[in-house]
């Protein structure tokens, strides 16, 4: 019996700019910055089965990022014009951070949003951390939102990704966060072959069960990430495509954001296109936002099935 196996063509996304067909590639040109990431460090206090980034209590191929790596972003973004955007810092588990409560306020005192992607675990809860979001909450009210990965409403399969007692520690942090008055979203994933209405309502009973503040037929409160695989066969995305597929370039996240990280060994951060492609070089910016406006080519299986065909953006 012949089982047919998807792996992806190694002609594909081997040419910045052509296909494996031999059709011109699409590109994306950056419009303006709503959104700049801040890859907090690589470090997690747990190694899930699949993390696309390669976080784990060991990994420290990113490092801490520092209040003096993030002040000159802050500085380039008054000084390019964007005015109040959305921060957003990611990981790893970005309150690992020993610096995570002073980045944070970095940014909401200069009057942006911030979004904050994490676990809702241990390091979230110690008592320094928990203190300080407190603080924050008070100060800057409604400018901040925690954004927690819980892969499934069911504990076995949440826990089957990211081990066992993770989903009861998630709940616990979520809980202290909605009894603070936090402003939640979840972040769930869709390899369980599930179709979207199944997922929404599992997580709506959860969420009803606890009472949190979320809405879940809100795809910004509750989103439902594409799982990411770059061995398995994907389309690339040609300029044809837009048309066909009738999806505008200005809608693909890297039209209006970018990511900020420290590498290992590095003498200063750096600018990525986007969360997503973090170890490939042709994605890698330079130093500046304003080097980082070039055009991106989508050489890249994410770029087709999580962004183009996916739909999906990291952004809040």
């Amino acid at each position: 019996m012949n089982i047919k196996v998807d792996i992806l063509n190694p002609l594909k996304f081997s040419d910045p700019d052509i296909t494996a067909k031999g059709e011109k590639r699409a590109s994306v040109y950056f419009k303006t910055l709503k959104t700049l990431w801040f890859f907090t460090g690589s470090l997690c206090n747990i190694e899930c089965l699949n993390c696309y980034i390669k976080s784990s209590p060991t990994a420290d191929h990113f490092v801490y990022l520092t209040p003096e790596d993030m002040a000159p972003y802050l500085d380039e973004i008054d000084a390019l014009g964007y005015g109040k955007i959305e921060i957003a810092f990611t990981g790893g588990e970005p309150y690992m951070n020993p610096h995570i409560i002073t980045l944070s306020e970095m940014a909401l005192e200069r009057g942006h949003n911030l979004l904050v992607l994490t676990n809702a675990m241990k390091p979230m809860m110690r008592p320094r951390v928990q203190a300080g979001l407190l603080a924050l909450q008070k100060k800057y009210p409604h400018t901040m939102t925690l954004r927690i990965s819980l892969d499934h409403y069911a504990q076995e399969f949440h826990d089957k990704e990211r081990g066992i007692g993770s989903f009861e520690s998630a709940i616990k942090g979520i809980n202290w966060l909605s009894e603070n008055g936090f402003s939640l979203n979840i972040a769930g994933r869709t390899i369980w072959h599930e179709d979207e209405n199944t997922s929404r309502n599992g997580y709506a009973n959860l969420i009803h069960d606890h009472h949190w503040n979320i809405n879940t037929q809100s795809t910004k409160q509750l989103v439902l990430f594409p799982e990411m695989d770059d061995t398995k066969d994907v389309p690339e995305i040609t300029t044809a495509c837009w048309g066909i597929l009738g999806v505008s370039p200005d809608d693909i996240m890297c039209s209006n954001a970018r990511m900020v990280v420290r590498r290992k060994g590095a003498q200063r951060a750096s600018v990525l296109a986007c969360t997503l492609l973090w170890d490939d070089d042709q994605f890698e910016l330079g130093p500046s936002l304003a080097e980082a406006r070039a055009p991106i080519k989508l050489n890249h299986p994410h770029c087709a099935k999580f962004c183009v065909l996916g739909g999906a953006s990291c952004s809040a």
